[in-house]
């Protein structure tokens, strides 16, 4: 539970997430950076737009932290490793 509270804590923002909240379920991926995310309804977004969706309530199972001036998502702690962000798998946007 400390470490639960321990990644808590560096999340800026943790929005509460709409009843038809949708999931991340992969990563798109440059040169190992992760440049976007693809939904659980198979759509794709940016890292921007992801962020944007998830202030509003659209995303399920993420908050808000910076790194710089860059804002990105982060999984919320919830016991399940499987659910992760980094443990997703990268995706393409093509196919």
């Amino acid at each position: 539970m400390e470490q639960y509270n321990l990644v808590k804590n560096t999340l800026d923002q943790i929005p509460q997430a709409n009843a038809n909240a949708k999931r991340i379920v992969g990563l798109v991926k440059e040169s190992g950076r992760i440049t976007g995310y693809q939904l659980s309804d198979k759509s794709f977004v940016s890292k921007p737009e992801a962020v944007s969706l998830a202030k509003q309530g659209q995303i399920a199972g993420v908050g808000i932290a910076h790194r710089g001036d860059t804002e990105y998502l982060k999984s919320i702690p919830n016991g399940n490793e499987n659910d992760n962000l980094g443990n997703l798998p990268s995706v393409s946007p093509e196919g």
